[in-house]
């Protein structure tokens, strides 16, 4: 009995001595002159994989891009100070640097909503939100925004892991601030899933490990997670056969309906910007580029989709982990450092330091500190955490709105640019389509056809539905036909009736995407055959409303992409008409 009793006691000092060590903090030192050489070849992996991959974004969807289409890389393709996939997020940068961390959500939507360049997808409708008096989060609500599972956030997150070096739950805390301005559920993931691998990539070089780090920063049981974690299985059955695994990834993230619930364009289109399958390719490059930055660039962008962004990503992750002075001297060499990015304060010198200090803070306020040694070199000590994602959401399946949407008017006055509200737009319709063309996909010709709903409005054969906020569960002031009815080089046909109690001299402010024909009361009243975004207000045309029921209605025509519409009625001096009664039927 007597042998047996140090035994015991050894086991018990042990157990002990876990409890105790796990009471205790762990740290990672990260000298801040590596941190720099880290950051910064972040920036320029972005820029690299944007500007080689930029030639081919979206020319290759649902295909594989051949070999001999990949861009030749020249020297010079690193200054990419006009892109946009490089100077939007650095808007978050200034609203920290300028308003610290803890800035509030509202102050990171006045300040995007006082964005001046274009946007398009989820950006543009956060931000036309933000503009017409949504507050966020509810800017990126599927209620109020159509592209909430969109890439854009995963575009722009890179910002939040390059400022926090080990630091995931400054990842997540990032996107739930700056994410939610215009996606939600998986298109915020994507953004938390991207920026959670830069912060990993600062420690770490092994790529499968950095993928597990980003995993931890979004909910498991999301369709993202699902993606990603489907990719790096399919890659381990298939080390040397990217193509195989690219196979895979379409059969069920491009062809199964279950996994484009929320598809702004449809679960039937080639055209993909969700940000699950472009995800995907982000990962492909990184697993089978096996961290060769040529390697990691091209297989990235042969997957295709959103084929700029993508490699972008991925470069922007690898280069972290190699650090400026293990870059390739042909991604270097012709840095500009002076030239400013398009809309911001920054040139690449100023944008370096703009984000050591907020690396400093963010390493600060995360419970770490800043050691200085005999020689005077500093070094961050960064306490090792675990991420807690948020609680999981999905676009198809959003949680309910229980609050108020709007900014205050104190908030209102902050913002520049205004845009009407939601409720002073034309707010029931019926819409009929897609149509097309089997003998021409010219959008001129599909202009110019017309189709059974203009031939014969009273047309019993033409088959319209109607639409309005309460058949769709969301807002359709601006009406999402991307998202509605989907299809590219088609047309569709929108109508709704309007009561006015006299005869008045009206304005209808008129956005579309891509170009309009407008009847009232059977006469045509307006034609632009454009090619463009749709901004509120975009066309005016003026026209008499007479007394009693009046009808309206539009022909948008669609090239590829969005496809989108919106109408509000006013009288001459731009005042919206409140005594108006709408039906569709």
């Amino acid at each position: 009995m007597y042998k047996k009793i140090p035994v015991i006691l050894l086991i018990v000092f042990i157990f002990l001595s876990v409890l105790i060590s796990s009471d205790e903090t762990v740290y990672r030192k990260l000298k801040i002159i590596e941190y720099i050489e880290k950051m910064k070849a972040g920036w320029i992996g972005q820029m690299v994989g944007v500007g080689w991959g930029g030639p081919t974004e979206f020319k290759w969807n649902g295909k594989i891009m051949p070999l001999e289409e990949m861009p030749e890389w020249k020297p010079d393709m690193v200054n990419q100070h006009y892109q946009d996939d490089i100077y939007v997020e650095m808007t978050f940068l200034r609203t920290l640097e300028q308003h610290g961390l803890d800035v509030s959500i509202r102050q990171a939507g006045i300040d995007f909503a006082n964005s001046m360049y274009m946007l398009w997808h989820a950006n543009k409708a956060g931000r036309d939100n933000l503009r017409s008096g949504i507050a966020p989060p509810y800017s990126g609500h599927p209620s109020y925004n159509s592209h909430a599972d969109d890439i854009d956030y995963q575009i722009e997150a890179d910002f939040s892991g390059l400022i926090a070096p080990g630091i995931p739950q400054a990842v997540i805390e990032f996107g739930e601030k700056f994410g939610r301005l215009m996606n939600y559920g998986d298109g915020l993931y994507g953004g938390q899933f991207v920026g959670g691998m830069y912060a990993e990539a600062f420690f770490e070089s092994d790529i499968e490990k950095i993928i597990q780090a980003g995993l931890r920063c979004i909910p498991e049981g999301s369709q993202y997670h699902e993606c990603i974690s489907d990719v790096v299985r399919w890659y381990k059955e298939n080390p040397k056969n990217w193509q195989k695994t690219w196979y895979l990834i379409e059969d069920k993230y491009q062809d199964n309906p279950q996994y484009r619930k929320f598809s702004c364009s449809g679960a039937d289109s080639d055209f993909n910007i969700d940000a699950k399958i472009n995800g995907a390719y982000i990962v492909m490059g990184l697993l089978y580029g096996e961290g060769d930055p040529d390697q990691t660039i091209i297989i990235s962008t042969r997957c295709g989709q959103d084929s700029d962004c993508n490699p972008s990503n991925a470069a922007g992750i690898l280069f972290t982990t190699m650090g400026y002075t293990k870059l390739p001297e042909r991604f270097i060499s012709k840095i500009d450092n002076e030239t400013k990015f398009s809309y911001t304060e920054y040139n690449f010198h100023t944008l370096i330091k703009v984000c050591e200090n907020l690396a400093r803070q963010s390493v600060i306020k995360a419970g770490g500190r800043i050691e200085k040694d005999s020689d005077g070199d500093e070094a961050f000590i960064i306490p090792v955490e675990m991420a807690q994602p948020g609680v999981l959401e999905q676009c198809w399946e959003p949680k309910p709105i229980l609050t108020d949407v709007n900014f205050t008017n104190e908030e209102m006055e902050n913002i520049k640019i205004k845009m009407r509200k939601p409720d002073e737009f034309v707010p029931v319709w019926q819409i009929s389509g897609p149509y097309s063309r089997k003998d021409s996909d010219s959008v001129q010709d599909l202009f110019d056809t017309n189709f059974l709903p203009e031939e014969d409005k009273e047309n019993k054969e033409v088959a319209w539905r109607k639409i309005s906020a309460e058949s769709e569960g969301r807002a359709i002031w601006i009406v999402p036909l991307h998202n509605l009815i989907g299809g590219t080089y088609c047309v569709a046909y929108l109508r709704t009736k309007v009561f006015s109690y006299k005869t008045q001299k009206a304005v209808m402010e008129l956005g579309s995407d891509d170009g309009i024909k407008v009847w009232i009361n059977d006469e045509l009243v307006h034609t632009n055959n454009a090619m463009r975004a749709h901004i509120a207000g975009q066309d005016r045309v003026e026209f008499t409303l007479k007394k009693g029921w009046n009808t309206i209605m539009l022909k948008v025509t669609q090239g590829e992409g969005e496809w989108e519409v919106s109408a509000c009625l006013c009288d001459l001096n731009g005042n919206v008409l409140k005594n108006l009664k709408y039906k569709a039927e």
